[in-house]
């Protein structure tokens, strides 16, 4: 059975970045471990001893990793602004590499824009998001079925769609950091027109 500390994600697990986890274990894919959760960014300082919510994190995360391997294979996330992808990129450090495929959807991205950034080494695609899911909006980009999902279970899903991103490609144009800073709306408060 492969072990979080025989992967890309053993650094992040010991930092206490990975949180939430609906998935942080073995999927059925011999050597691969999947993660789904939220990744801290920035912690917050303890006060007392009491531990705090991140500063900052990145939500619906979906990656995963092979055992003895240093770097994440397949990743995606929810930014609520693009300017978060470089502080993303930091963390995940060492992790990337130019062979992953990573997925970035972006609250505050114009919706008719999708382009590629180079960061830490690695590619990101970069997607806007409205009010959908990573999830769903994932099985939508690599045009995944939801009937091939229905009888599976978490960790199945998962590896269902990480093995479609490995196939994914696009003819997005690149972009420099900058130039996507450029594009960037305001960003907008999740919980706004919300019933309270």
């Amino acid at each position: 059975m492969t072990l979080i500390d025989q992967t890309a994600f053993a650094r992040l697990e010991s930092e206490g970045r990975l949180l939430n986890p609906v998935l942080k274990g073995p999927t059925h894919k011999p050597g691969r471990f999947g993660f789904r959760g939220e990744l801290a960014l920035k912690f917050t300082p303890t006060v007392a001893g009491e531990k705090r919510p991140p500063e900052l994190a990145v939500d619906q995360v979906l990656s995963v990793s092979r055992e003895g391997e240093g770097t994440i294979s397949f990743f995606a996330a929810y930014l609520l602004s693009f300017e978060y992808a470089g502080i993303l990129a930091d963390v995940l450090g060492e992790t990337l590499s130019p062979e992953g495929k990573y997925f970035l959807f972006c609250n505050n991205i114009p919706l008719d824009k999708k382009f590629k950034v180079a960061l830490g080494g690695a590619t990101f695609l970069v997607v806007p998001i409205d009010e959908a899911t990573v999830y769903n909006e994932l099985l939508e980009l690599l045009k995944i079925e939801k009937n091939d999902l229905k009888k599976l279970d978490t960790a199945g899903k998962q590896d269902f769609i990480a093995d479609k991103a490995a196939k994914f490609s696009a003819k997005w144009p690149e972009l420099t950091i900058a130039e996507g800073l450029a594009l960037m709306g305001p960003v907008r408060d999740p919980g706004e027109n919300r019933p309270v």
